[in-house]
């Protein structure tokens, strides 16, 4: 119940008097099955012990871009050497809370889109619209009973969970504030609190657009739709849409739709945007992931461009000025330093963008934006004649005879691509060697940042236009986001998941900011779906993983299943969908082992991490939000693997499988403490290579409780990537082998020699219901 207390000194009326009435009123939610369980509406301070349990077994190993502190004027301070700044804080405290710094902005993003979204979706519906996430949904919300206590049935009960949410973001950004916290550990645990919370709004924003907008429920066929460059005609007018917030671009559709134009404009996105629109309607089309913002700009197919929030360049005015495409803002976190033209005639909008007298507008009503953006695309179309500043290959090859070969652009570029040599190559006539950089390359523009070459080649665009018949190839199909997994794919998976005889669950999400060509996703993930892990996935991993064709010409959304089931790839959707599949665990531990779910999130979390061999992979992590995410994921015990760039988070929670004390589990049934082996081995770890994430993945998939035949299966994963990528046996697999029964039958001879030489010895486990947190010894319904 949301309660407001009011006192009333004394009231007088009709007969009546009251004096000193002191009274409570508020929102009653409706009671569900389960009582209220032991911590409703948690703070800060009310998992501590559960993140100190976690944090001890995984301790942070920091990794400082610099030894300076410049946060507050008594600064700069330097922290090195065991020094401590002005304020008393030393180097561990300071990148833990910095690491709190990224989390608690991540979670404040997906929080203030999920205000702004679902405070318009009301603002039309009313607070009484039902939430439907389909009929085979009975666990709804699986983070907000878990976390608030409260079953939401209305778009109004959102808005209650966010002004929890809302609460908890303030109260952790102020523990940022100098003179706050001085602890590492608790400036961690802190952290994982902004993780837990933004999940929350994650599926508080997914369930408002999915019952809304009448996504697709649950559906694990939900359409293929088009996505990559090529697929779009450019013979028509073309709007794109850029960011995370829906309705504007779903109040272009209806527009289109409603003047009959939906088969004479094409409709594409960048980013989320573009995933939840074409959740909304399939006409619409993926142009591709945040990487492609900067190269589909230049390349000039869109006449109109449409921004709302989240992941947007901050100089994508400045880009839409050079192919005379005008900007429509629909979001006042994103101006751009455009007038606020939301209350101004709509033909006088229209008539200042077409006629070029303005470069681009604020519009901060979805419905206004969706007409003028339909009305300018088809005004401008005409005039701009698909205007782009991508280079031809004539002019390539003079700009590439300009090199000097300084290796400038090579220094800055992220990925460190070589550059110098693409275009020594290219100032012969071979444009080959560019071409090949086209994958590899992140979008970010560094290589032509001003002072960078001395000649002042506009570099990306080189590489794009050298790419332009690739682009034109790009032509893929991705299923559209389903959102929830069904409870009775739960049910069905659910023991075997647990027993791990389903090797494991991974979650591909995140950013495209790869250290490699994005193709490297679908290496990744293609070998566990031949190895019959259920993949789920999201944002724009989820786009990467459609952007490629097997032998047989289809993608893999095409060529494997699509429901919650082994060897399955399931697109969940957009970022915010992030929190179905974080919910796809919870539910595990509800629906199959009837742990109860109000208000009971240590629980969760504890049967989570001892029994569900979930592990997250994000291999172009980038943003604060994609720290928020994954630290939703370590308070839920799901470890998760990031690429390399993910290193620059500054901090790791790796565990020290040497330290035979660190890997004891209680036996709730007994309150006995057994040796369960290091099994998940790290929380959070950055990786080198895609070989090294691959050979992790099955690794962080053990738990104490797998029975052995699914540590056997895992094992022999383990081990088979291992020789296949190292050419060697894992040198650690005495401490994964705990019975005679968990070796693979195929390796056994082998692996009984290594045991052997290592003295290894039986263990008790599979421990029968194993335990991090001492309180539910015995307490456990057996």
């Amino acid at each position: 119940m949301k309660k407001t207390r009011f006192r009333v000194d004394e009231l007088e009326s009709g007969g009546f008097k009251i004096k000193g009435l002191d009274a409570t009123v508020g929102t009653f939610y409706e009671e569900w099955e389960e009582a209220i369980g032991p911590t409703p509406m948690p703070d800060i301070s009310t998992f501590r012990e559960w993140d100190r349990i976690l944090l001890n077994r995984y301790k942070p190993f920091y990794l400082p871009f610099c030894d300076l502190c410049c946060l507050c004027t008594m600064g700069k301070c330097d922290l090195s050497k065991g020094k401590r700044g002005a304020c008393g804080l030393d180097m561990a405290a300071q990148q833990s809370r910095i690491v709190l710094l990224a989390c608690a902005i991540g979670a404040a993003t997906h929080a203030g889109h999920g205000r702004h979204m679902v405070e318009e979706l009301v603002s039309k519906l009313g607070k009484d619209h039902s939430l439907d996430l389909g009929s085979s949904i009975l666990i709804e919300a699986p983070h907000s009973r878990l976390i608030t206590g409260i079953k939401p049935k209305t778009l109004g009960d959102l808005e209650d969970i966010l002004d929890y949410v809302e609460t908890e973001i303030s109260q952790l950004l102020s523990c940022c504030h100098t003179g706050q916290e001085g602890d590492n550990l608790d400036f961690e645990s802190k952290a994982f609190h902004a993780g837990m919370i933004d999940h929350l709004a994650l599926e508080v924003s997914d369930l408002a657009q999915i019952s809304a907008l009448n996504f697709p429920k649950a559906d694990p066929e939900s359409p293929l739709v088009d996505i990559g460059i090529g697929s779009i005609d450019t013979c028509k007018p073309v709007i794109l849409v850029i960011g995370h917030n829906v309705p504007p671009a779903a109040a272009i559709f209806d527009y289109m739709e409603d003047s009959g134009l939906e088969d004479s404009i094409e409709l594409t996105g960048i980013c989320c945007t573009a995933h939840d629109l074409t959740r909304y309607t399939k006409k619409a089309k993926i142009a591709g992931p945040l990487s492609h913002q900067l190269r589909f700009v230049r390349s000039g197919i869109a006449d109109v461009i449409v921004v709302d929030e989240q992941c947007i360049r901050a100089d994508i005015l400045d880009e839409a000025k050079k192919v005379n495409a005008p900007l429509i803002s629909t979001n006042y976190k994103n101006f751009q330093g455009l007038p606020n033209r939301t209350d101004d005639p709509i033909d006088e909008i229209v008539s200042d963008l077409v006629e070029g007298r303005s470069p681009g507008v604020a519009i901060l009503d979805s419905d206004k934006a969706g007409e003028v953006a339909t009305r300018v695309a088809m005004g401008v179309f005409p005039k701009r004649k698909k205007l782009g500043i991508t280079p031809e290959e004539s002019e390539i090859i003079d700009y590439a005879s300009k090199c000097t070969k300084c290796l400038s652009c090579q220094r800055v570029c992220p990925n460190y691509v070589p550059l110098p040599e693409a275009m020594e190559a290219a100032s012969k006539g071979n444009l080959q060697p560019l071409s090949d950089l086209y994958e590899s390359c992140i979008g970010c523009g560094r290589c032509e940042a001003e002072g960078v070459c001395p000649n002042d080649l506009k570099l990306h665009s080189i590489i794009i236009g050298a790419s332009r018949l690739r682009m034109k190839d790009e032509k893929f199909k991705i299923r559209a986001g389903r959102g929830a997994i069904q409870d009775t794919e739960i049910r069905a998976v659910g023991a075997s998941i647990v027993m791990g005889e389903i090797p494991g669950v991974i979650g591909i999400v995140g950013c495209s900011n790869y250290p490699g060509s994005w193709k490297d996703n679908v290496f990744i993930i293609e070998e566990f779906l031949k190895r019959r892990f259920i993949v789920t996935t999201s944002g724009c991993a989820a786009m990467n993983l459609g952007m490629y064709k097997n032998e047989e010409g289809l993608s893999l959304y095409e060529a494997y299943p699509s429901g919650f089931e082994a060897g399955s790839l399931v697109n969940c959707g957009s970022c915010v969908s992030n929190a179905h599949i974080s919910g796809a665990a919870i539910k595990i531990a509800s629906i199959f082992a009837r742990r109860k779910l109000n208000s009971n999130y240590e629980e969760i979390a504890d049967y989570i991490y001892n029994r569900v061999g979930a592990v997250g992979i994000s291999w172009g992590a980038m943003s604060q939000k994609a720290a928020a995410i994954a630290s939703g994921f370590w308070r839920l015990g799901i470890p998760v693997i990031v690429g390399p760039h993910g290193s620059k988070y500054r901090r790791a929670l790796l565990g020290r499988k040497d330290k035979e004390e660190d890997w004891y589990t209680i036996d709730a049934r007994t309150g006995k403490r057994v040796y369960t082996g290091p099994a998940p081995e790290h929380l959070f770890i950055a990786v080198e290579t895609k070989e090294e994430a691959m050979t992790l993945i099955p690794k962080l998939s053990m738990r104490p409780n797998d029975m052995t035949k699914g540590r056997s299966i895992k094992l022999n994963h383990y081990i088979d990537l291992h020789k296949r990528f190292y050419g060697t046996m894992p040198d650690d697999i005495q401490l994964f082998v705990r019975t005679m029964s968990d070796i693979p039958i195929t390796m056994k001879d082998e692996i009984l020699e290594i045991l052997k030489e290592k003295n290894w010895k039986e263990s008790e486990v599979p421990t029968p219901d194993p335990t991090l947190l001492p309180r539910l010894v015995r307490k456990r319904e057996i």
